[in-house]
């Protein structure tokens, strides 16, 4: 018996055994990640609030042809304002 065989008959079981202890630590770790609450990390909930910020900006953000559509209902409103305020100054 060599030195080698010497080696690999220590070094196996013991390698064989550190990955089956790695094996039940880590199956030990998600069982407790499942059962515990959910952990959000604050780069993730300042990324959240961030798009929600910008969700709400687009949703109030009018493009520039219903800026101006809009435009034009407040002039045309405040002409017939004018013009029904003429008719009653005139007929009264």
């Amino acid at each position: 018996m060599g030195w080698y065989t010497i080696f690999m008959l220590v070094a196996l079981p013991i390698l064989g055994g550190g990955w089956i202890a790695y094996a039940i630590w880590n199956h030990k770790i998600r069982q407790e990640e499942k059962t515990g609450p959910k952990v959000v990390s604050e780069r993730l909930s300042k990324t959240r609030s961030d798009l929600s910020n910008w969700a709400q900006k687009m949703k109030e953000h009018k493009s520039p042809r219903e800026q101006a559509l809009e435009r034009r209902r407040q002039l045309e409103a405040e002409r017939l304002r004018k013009e029904q305020q003429s008719q009653q100054d005139s007929n009264d």
